[in-house]
């Protein structure tokens, strides 16, 4: 199989249908095998009975129906493990992302890329859904370095080999490429075309927004301090302690020079409170650490690209 094109879908019977000629049209021109891959996410509209009814029409397509709704992250990694092509778009199933940009996603994966994501420059999303937009791929872009400009695009093209072995979960689909990046794979980018929503309702709210910037900020963890935790524990347990010796010693100070009663300061409280921090800080780092261990027992934390002899 050279193309899999992975579509997750939830409440969007209006529009499956005309995204899949739209597609077809697309992938006929490239005279390469492929495969459709629907995921019906918990749909409650008969978004599921539409698939079915083209699925009669073309043996090329493969659904994969949720009991319930678990998200655009849980059914693109049903999507990945599912799919047999060499080469794996993915993209949503609202009509907002176009097919004919396919195409240019192919040519830009050719050149030597080992993903590469649509930049939706031109979006066609309401003010504050570009607000949020543009303030989290700004701070994607600090914490993890990553240089892509719209990580949120769902339309992305993959190489079989980056996602095969990826585990997903929370909303960690907006940093896919973020963590085959860290990993060592080439993340490419070309500009696409962005359609306003026509049918439907969008799915995007404020709780997805935080549950992502949560799933970010362990990324960015991951990305930096995965092989050695106790770097960053370690580190911050120091400084605590530091800081508790530090007031010790200076209410130690005021009662044995000045005779300033200790029950007349805080200081006394907050010094042992910092050094208890400090040891659990150490403390945990020490048990992530033999966690990390236990994680890494079969699997490397590198990635060989060859193997000269």
């Amino acid at each position: 199989m050279d193309i899999s094109i992975i579509i997750p879908a939830y409440n969007e019977k209006q529009n499956i249908n005309k995204l899949y000629y739209e597609l077809v049209l697309v992938l006929k021109k490239l005279n390469k095998n492929y495969e459709i891959i629907f995921i019906d996410d918990g749909s409650t509209d008969g978004t599921f009975e539409e698939m079915f009814r083209l699925k009669k029409k073309d043996k090329r397509i493969k659904i994969i129906k949720f009991k319930k709704n678990f998200g655009q992250t849980a059914a693109w990694d049903a999507g990945f493990k599912n799919s047999t092509g060499d080469k794996i778009v993915v993209m949503d199933a609202d009509l907002q992302n176009d097919p004919n940009d396919i195409p240019k996603l192919i040519k830009k994966l050719d050149e030597g890329y080992d993903v590469v994501s649509g930049w939706r420059y031109k979006r066609k999303d309401s003010i504050s859904k570009k607000a949020f937009s543009y303030i989290a791929n700004n701070l994607r872009r600090a914490m993890t370095g990553e240089k892509i400009h719209d990580s949120g695009c769902s339309l992305k093209i993959y190489k079989k080999e980056c996602v095969k072995n990826l585990t997903l979960y929370g909303e960690m689909h907006r940093y896919i490429t973020a963590i085959l990046s860290w990993k060592g794979y080439k993340v490419g980018e070309v500009k696409v075309n962005h359609n306003p929503r026509k049918h439907g309702k969008t799915k995007y709210s404020l709780s997805r927004v935080f549950k992502g910037m949560m799933d970010l900020l362990l990324i960015a963890f991951w990305q930096k301090y995965s092989a050695r935790p106790i770097h960053v524990f370690g580190l911050l347990g120091f400084i605590s302690a530091l800081f508790g010796v530090i007031l010790g010693s200076l209410s130690f100070y005021f009662w044995a020079f000045k005779n300033v009663s200790l029950s007349d300061t805080f200081l006394p409280n907050v010094a042992v409170f910092l050094v208890l921090m400090g040891i659990n800080l150490l403390v945990f780092g020490i048990i992530a650490d033999i966690c990390i261990k236990t994680y890494y027992k079969d699997e490397d934390n590198y990635l060989i690209e060859k193997i000269v002899k």
